[in-house]
């Protein structure tokens, strides 16, 4: 016993201390092309777990991949060796000299690398098995004016599996429409498999920028092999125009828009209380279902409107964003007569003439006629004429004599169980009647005061006044936006409806510099605390009026 523990204790102390005492860092190719992936090795002999090294360094130079962890342990003639090593694929657009810094792990540094980048050939691209192309609807756009983007990757070979990144430019959103989709092609007598994917670009701001293409990288089978494959795609530069300084209004840029309605019935005379269901479609190229203003009817006297859900939904089409916005109204003449419905104008701006237009609505005249019933006048004595008679007309000494002679006995006896079931239902008329009553006399017990009281209350401007303190003006204008959908109820320019519903012309030039200044450059100077004054001014009014509401309703 004695002499095993004293083994065990020997061994022991023949054992190295397991302590990390070098990291270095490789790549396994150089040079290497501009647009080639490769990798970048960190290995520390040690077990770590609880570091990795910083790779956010590399993001400046590179385009860097994912980051994959390998432990390995070797025992050689009783001697452990242990390493830890993080593979990193990273890749570069441009060629020149590029240093890939030193990495510290566990106290440990490594040694930097200088890295040569070749310049890719013209036509390395060419008869490949693998090739990216990108394509722009318009390589000028104006701010907010939507594009497409679209990116098709070409292989002949069988993916195994891949990475494709997301393009990415400055002041820009990009958005992927829709699932990829996948078709074959023939390209110079090679059969290819063609993945597209199409991104909606929309620019925040005037100025030349520049898209950077996607990167793809990934694994083809190829006979019995499995290939590293990669494939990059051009950047492309792109003008982005700003508002012009004359247009006013909801801005709106596109290169076609069209407004047009449909009625149901389409005759132009209808009799009075016949539904009549008008439904107005807004279609605009180049911009989103978002970016559509909403359709509103005036009010007309002796028509009554009732809105209907408003549809919207956008697509693509021949590499452009459509845009399509359609309201129903349901309208109900009152009363006979003639109606004029005004024009409804939408303003755009026209891009391809660079001139404002307007897409209209021609105003419609309609007629309303009387009609059969609205003719019909009350009886003077319902008693006049036979209770089961299909045409009740006016009891008159004329039409009394061509009904019934005089004094002859009815013809007829009504059955008693006819009588039976009507006193039957003139009971349960009273007692659903007096139920009726019971149940409205509760809902206008008190408890409803409280409600109105509390819709009375002004809406809080704290978040917009924390907005305009630090002077941020995105911040600003998208808590503006919120205030305006709560003041207004319209969850479409909503901003334009705040506006005018407050009617103040300075209030309408603030908020036209705060757009300038997010979508145009501008650098006109902005009043935001104006801008919020008028709108508490707004409220106190608001609440002054429903106030004295309330009051008359007690």
């Amino acid at each position: 016993m004695v002499m095993r523990l004293f083994c065990c204790l020997l061994l022991l102390s023949a054992m190295p201390s397991w302590a990390a005492t070098k990291l270095e860092a490789s790549v396994d190719k150089n040079p290497v092309l501009a647009g080639e992936f490769f990798m970048l090795n960190i290995s520390v002999d040690d077990t770590i777990k609880s570091e990795q090294p910083d790779t956010s360094v590399l993001l400046k130079d590179f385009v860097v991949g994912p980051t994959s962890l390998s432990t390995r342990t070797n025992i050689i003639n009783g001697s452990i060796n242990k390493q830890t090593t993080w593979s990193v694929k990273l890749m570069t657009r441009n060629e020149g000299e590029y240093t890939i810094p030193a990495f510290t792990v566990a106290g440990l540094s490594s040694q930097p690398i200088k890295l040569k980048v070749a310049k890719r050939a013209a036509d390395a691209d060419k008869n490949n098995d693998i090739f990216l192309k990108t394509e722009l609807s318009n390589n000028s756009l104006f701010v907010q004016e939507a594009g497409v983007y679209t990116i098709k990757l070409y292989l002949a070979k069988e993916l195994l599996d891949g990475s494709l990144s997301t393009p990415s430019m400055e002041d820009a959103q990009l958005t992927q429409l829709g699932k990829q989709t996948e078709s074959y092609e023939l390209v110079d007598g090679k059969r290819y498999l063609v993945i597209t994917r199409e991104y909606l670009l929309q620019p925040q701001k005037s100025g030349v920028y520049t898209i950077v293409g996607p990167t793809f990288q990934g694994r083809v089978q190829q006979n019995y092999r499995q290939l590293e494959v990669s494939a990059l795609g051009d950047d492309q530069q792109l003008e982005i125009k700003p508002i012009p300084a004359n247009y006013k209004g909801a801005w709106l840029p596109s290169e076609l828009v069209n407004i047009d309605e449909q009625w149901q019935p389409e005759e132009n005379t209808v009799e009075v209380g016949t539904p009549i269901t008008r439904t107005i479609t807004l279609t605009a190229l180049g911009v989103t279902k978002e970016q559509l203003p909403e359709i509103n009817m005036n009010t007309i006297e002796g028509i009554r409107s009732y809105p209907d859900d408003v549809e919207t939904n956008n697509a693509v089409r021949n590499g452009r964003v459509v845009s399509q916005q359609t309201a129903s109204f349901a309208l109900l003449p009152q009363k006979a007569g003639t109606y004029t419905l005004p024009e409804i104008t939408v303003p755009w701006y026209n891009t391809k003439m660079q001139r404002i237009s307007y897409a209209t609505l021609p105003k419609r005249t309609i007629t309303v006629t009387g009609g059969a019933q609205a003719n019909t006048q009350p009886l003077a004595n319902t008693n006049s004429a036979a209770p089961n008679e299909p045409n009740l007309q006016p009891a008159t000494a004329d039409n009394l004599a061509a009904s019934t002679p005089p004094f002859q006995p009815a013809q007829d006896k009504t059955p008693l169980w006819l009588v039976i079931v009507a006193v039957l239902g003139y009971i349960l008329w009273i007692i659903t009647a007096i139920f009726y009553w019971l149940s409205r006399s509760t809902k206008n017990e008190p408890k409803n005061t409280s409600v109105s009281v509390n819709k009375a209350q002004p809406l809080s401007l704290s978040a917009l006044k924390n907005a305009a303190k630090t002077n941020n003006l995105n911040a600003f204008y998208n808590e503006l936006n919120e205030v305006a959908i709560k003041l207004t109820g319209k969850k479409v320019a909503a901003i334009n409806t705040l506006i005018h519903n407050i009617n103040n012309d300075e209030l309408a030039a603030q908020v036209n510099r705060l757009q300038s200044a997010l979508y145009a450059n501008s650098s006109a100077s902005i009043d935001l605390n104006a801008i919020i004054n008028m709108i508490e001014q707004h409220q106190a009014q608001r609440t002054k009026s429903q106030q004295a509401v309330l009051k008359d309703l007690y």
